[in-house]
């Protein structure tokens, strides 16, 4: 099998199992209707939140991460670690533009962060500290994203992976692209902030 024909099969792979709405799947099973018609309208974990179902906002969020991993491993199982990015970029862009939906996905931060802990654990470790240390330190879960997911490219090439960095800042530009309606609040002093401190008291 060519290098190509394995790329493109990873990516196809990447793209089918990324494309899965597991927020809309798991609203509709428990009967809370179309998810799209609530809050910001968004398939993500923080819009199933605003459900005030946790426990589905986190299997969403837990979902949302591992089928980008499981596309990576996958794709790192059967061929090598180049199908692994690539079905790992491509599972984002199924979650962002799933074709059952008319391209209207989510945002693709979970889904990002799974990719970076299946394909350089470090990176991926180093990103889920950044996001954790921004939420506490600014209580902002937009800006938490963007910051840890702009930061992985960088820790990539620190690390000696030029290909990762390269995908990883793909993934990176994504994310700014589909946030830049929190960014225009965030600017604005308007983007609602979080207290996960508060939280993590409360539990």
């Amino acid at each position: 099998m060519t290098s190509a024909l394995v790329l493109i099969l990873a990516a196809v792979g990447g793209y089918l199992l990324g494309s899965i709405p597991f927020g809309l799947v798991l609203t509709r099973m428990a009967g809370l209707g179309d998810l799209r018609t609530i809050g910001s309208g968004n398939i993500g974990a923080t819009n199933v939140l605003r459900t005030g179902r946790k426990g589905l906002a986190l299997a969403t969020l837990l979902l949302d991460s591992g089928k980008g991993a499981i596309a990576a491993l996958a794709a790192w199982g059967l061929w090598d670690s180049r199908a692994a990015l690539a079905a790992g970029l491509f599972a984002v862009l199924g979650h962002n533009f799933p074709v059952w939906l008319k391209m209207k996905g989510g945002k693709g931060v979970a889904t990002t962060l799974g990719v970076l802990l299946a394909t350089s654990p470090l990176v991926g470790l180093a990103a889920c500290l950044t996001w954790l240390g921004m939420a506490f330190a600014f209580k902002y879960s937009s800006l938490s994203a963007l910051v840890a997911l702009t930061l992985a490219p960088f820790v990539a090439l620190a690390l000696g992976q030029p290909a990762h960095a390269l995908v990883f800042a793909v993934l990176a530009t994504l994310v700014v692209a589909r946030h830049h309606a929190n960014i225009k609040r965030l600017l604005a002093g308007t983007e609602p902030r979080i207290d996960i401190g508060k939280k993590f008291k409360k539990s």
